[in-house]
C-alpha cells in the first residue's frame, strides 16, 4: 500500500462526519441469511438524516473548506442524495448552497432539497449533463463545486463506513458488496478495508444498464456510456470519477451487474428483513450479494451489504411489487393457446391447479381458439417453469414463454384486450373472491359452462381477496338467468355491462354503436347495453 494509501486511511480515520450523520447499524438480514446459506448483514445507511449515505462525504468536504472558499457559497450536481447531503452540510455551516439535478431526479428527492434550505437548478437528462452545467454556473457565480464523489474529502467522509463495518463484524467476512455511481463510495470502503482486512473481497454493484465501473475496469480505462438507465438513478452516472477509479483498479476485486428485475426483488428482500424499503440504488448491494451466491459456494463467512439509500418515490412501488416476482424467478409469464369453447378456461386451469395463477388475461379474437396471458407462481426457479411449459406441452397446448420479454412484462400485460365486434350480447360483471390456490379453478367450476366466456381479467396481487373482471355472451332472454347465476355465487358481484370505461375500450359491436358521438357538442350516449 503507497503513500497516497496511507493518507486515505489516516483522512477516514479523522473525517468530520459525526456532527451531522450517524453511525448506522449493521443489521443481520435473517430471511437472505437463510435462503442463501450464508450470514448476511446489512449496513444501514437508509437511516441516515437525509436517508442515504452521501450526507457523510459532503459534510466532511465542507466542513474542511476554508473560509475563502466558504464565503461565495457552494454548488454542487447531483441525481439527489448529494444534493440532500451538501443542503443539510451547508445548512449547518451557514453557507449558501445550489444545487444542479438532472430533470428526471424524483420528485421525493428535489423536494428534499429544497425543504433542505438548498436552491435547485433541474437541467439536462442524465447526472453528466447536470454536472457539466454545474461546473458553468459554478464558474460564473465563483462559487465553490463540491463534487459528488471525485474529490478525496469526499471519498474519505465515505470510507468511515468501511471503518464501521469492521467495528461492527470484527469475524470472518467473505466479501462486502457496495452499490456503484460514480465510484466515490466504493474507493473510500474498499482503501480501508483492504489495508486492515486485504482476505475481505470487495465487490462493486452495478446495475445491467449502466455498466460504468464494469467497463472501465474491464477495458482498463474511464470510459463514457452512450446512454444510462434511469431506474436506479442513484447510481445513473454516464462515466466513473478519476479517483475513484484509480483506487478500484487497486482495491476493489470485481464489478458485478444486475438487472431491474434482480434490483425490485432485492428491495423487497430489504423490506422483509429491515421493514425498509429501499431506493433502487439502494436495493443494488443485495441483488449483488444474490447473484455471487447463486454463482459460489458458500464458506459460512458472512456477506456484508451496503444499503445505499431509501429516497423512493411513492409511486414506484407499484412497478417495483409487479416486477419483483419477475426478478425472483417466482413468475412465469406464458401465452396459451386453448380453444375457443365453454369450459376451456375451467380445464386449463385444473390442469395447473397444483400452481397458483397469478394473472390472467383473455380477449375474444378468434371462433375456434383462444390466446390467454397467464401469470404463474412458482416455487423453484426457473427449472420449475420448464418443467411446467413441457407439462402444457404434453397436454397438447401451444406455450410462449415470455418470461423474459421485456415488451410483455411492461405493456403487453396491461393491453391485452380491445374491442370484439363481432360478440353479440356481451355481458360484463365484476367479481370478488378469497384468494387461495385453486379459488380461480372453483370459481370457474360455479360458474359453469353455459356461456361462453369471452373476456377474462384476473391478477393476484397477493391480497386476501381476488378481483376478476368477466365477459360472457348471452342472449337475451338468459341474461336474467346470467345475472340471478352470478349473484347467487356467494361473492360481491357487480353488473358493469352499461360501465362507459368497459363501452369504449372493450365492449362490442353493439356497444361500439352506441358509442358513438350523438350531440353536436360530441358528447357520447352511454347506454346500458342489455344485448
Amino acid at each position: 500500500m503507497n503513500n497516497n494509501s496511507i493518507d486515505y486511511i489516516k483522512a477516514i480515520l479523522t473525517a468530520s462526519v459525526y456532527d451531522v450523520a450517524i453511525k448506522t447499524p449493521l443489521d443481520a438480514a435473517p430471511n437472505l441469511s437463510n435462503r442463501l446459506n450464508a450470514p448476511v448483514f446489512l449496513k444501514r445507511e437508509d437511516l441516515q438524516p437525509v436517508f442515504s449515505f452521501k450526507i457523510r462525504g459532503a459534510y466532511n468536504k465542507i466542513a474542511r473548506l476554508s473560509p475563502e472558499e466558504r464565503a461565495p457559497g457552494v454548488i454542487t450536481s447531483s441525481a439527489g442524495n448529494h444534493a440532500q447531503g451538501v443542503a443539510l452540510s451547508a445548512a449547518r455551516l451557514g453557507l449558501r448552497s445550489l444545487i444542479v439535478m438532472p430533470r428526471t431526479t424524483p420528485q421525493i428527492k428535489v423536494d428534499a432539497v429544497r425543504r433542505l434550505g438548498g436552491h435547485t437548478v433541474l437541467h439536462g437528462e442524465t447526472y453528466g449533463e447536470a454536472y457539466r452545467h454545474a461546473l458553468q454556473l459554478a464558474r460564473e457565480y465563483r462559487m465553490t463545486f463540491i463534487h459528488a464523489y471525485d474529490d478525496p474529502d469526499v471519498i474519505a467522509g465515505q470510507g468511515t463506513i468501511g471503518q464501521e463495518m469492521l467495528q461492527q463484524h470484527p469475524g470472518p467476512i467473505e466479501a462486502i458488496f457496495v452499490p456503484v455511481g460514480g465510484g466515490g463510495l466504493i474507493a473510500g470502503i474498499s482503501v480501508f478495508v483492504k489495508y486492515l482486512r486485504p482476505e475481505i473481497r470487495v465487490i462493486g454493484v452495478e446495475p445491467e444498464d449502466t455498466p460504468s465501473m464494469y467497463e472501465a475496469l474491464r477495458q482498463k480505462k474511464r470510459v463514457r456510456l452512450d446512454q444510462v438507465g434511469l431506474f436506479a438513478d442513484g447510481v445513473a452516472v454516464d462515466q466513473v470519477g478519476r479517483e475513484p477509479f484509480r483506487l478500484a483498479r487497486e482495491y476493489v476485486d470485481e464489478v458485478v451487474l444486475v438487472s431491474t428485475d434482480e434490483i425490485c426483488a432485492a428491495i423487497r428482500d430489504i423490506y422483509e428483513d429491515t421493514r425498509a424499503i429501499a431506493e433502487p440504488a439502494g436495493g443494488l448491494a443485495v441483488a449483488g450479494i444474490k447473484t455471487y451466491a447463486a454463482t459460489h459456494t458458500p464458506s459460512g463467512q458472512a456477506l456484508l451489504g451496503v444499503i445505499g439509500g431509501a429516497n423512493m418515490n411513492f409511486d414506484r412501488l407499484g412497478y417495483v411489487a409487479e416486477r419483483t416476482e419477475l426478478g425472483e424467478h417466482r413468475e412465469a409469464l406464458l401465452a396459451v393457446t386453448i380453444a375457443e369453447e365453454p369450459g376451456s378456461f375451467r380445464r386449463f386451469c385444473h390442469d395447473v391447479s397444483e400452481r397458483e395463477i397469478t394473472e390472467f388475461n383473455y380477449r375474444y379474437a378468434h371462433p375456434q381458439e383462444a390466446l390467454v396471458f397467464a401469470g404463474i407462481h412458482l416455487q423453484h426457479g426457473a427449472a420449475e417453469k420448464d418443467q411446467l411449459i413441457a407439462e402444457l406441452h404434453a397436454k397438447g397446448y401451444p406455450v410462449l414463454d415470455m418470461t423474459d420479454n421485456e415488451l410483455a412484462k411492461v405493456h403487453i400485460r396491461h393491453m391485452v384486450g380491445g374491442h370484439a365486434p363481432h360478440i353479440p350480447h356481451e355481458m360484463l360483471f365484476r367479481v370478488v373472491f378469497p384468494q387461495r390456490i385453486g379459488a380461480l379453478q372453483r370459481f370457474l367450476s360455479r360458474l359453469g359452462q353455459r356461456w361462453n366466456i369471452t373476456l377474462f381479467h384476473y391478477r393476484n396481487h397477493g391480497a386476501d381477496y381476488a378481483r376478476v373482471m368477466v365477459g360472457m355472451q348471452v342472449a337475451p332472454e338468459q341474461q336474467q338467468q346470467a345475472r340471478s347465476l352470478l349473484h347467487g355465487l356467494g361473492y360481491p358481484c357487480h353488473e358493469e355491462t352499461g360501465n362507459p370505461a368497459y363501452q369504449l375500450f372493450l365492449g362490442g359491436a353493439a356497444a361500439m354503436v352506441e358509442t358513438q358521438p350523438t350531440t353536436a357538442m360530441g358528447h357520447v350516449a352511454l347506454g346500458n347495453m342489455q344485448g
